[in-house]
């Protein structure tokens, strides 16, 4: 899964670039992704994301393990 948030699902969006003339070209938001280690201390080990600034974010506030639950549930990460 290339530029998808792991916890939050957010992926790339098209739009326009708007010139000064008014002239519209295509472009691409892409989400502030990073690759990032966390620890889980329910496995006792490193589990690596991509993920946004927001679903860091989300997990420093809900904790790792009911975030990759929730996450599962929605179908955004499978670990086994």
């Amino acid at each position: 899964m290339a530029r998808v948030c792991q916890v939050t699902g957010k992926k790339r969006m098209i739009g326009n670039n708007v010139s000064h003339s008014k002239r519209r070209t295509k472009r691409e938001f892409a989400p502030n992704l990073k690759t990032k280690r966390f620890w889980s201390e329910e496995e006792q080990r490193f589990i690596t994301l991509k993920v946004s600034c927001k679903g860091m974010k989300t997990i420093y506030k809900n904790g790792l393990a009911a975030t990759l639950k929730k996450s599962q549930e929605k179908g955004l990460i499978n670990l086994v």
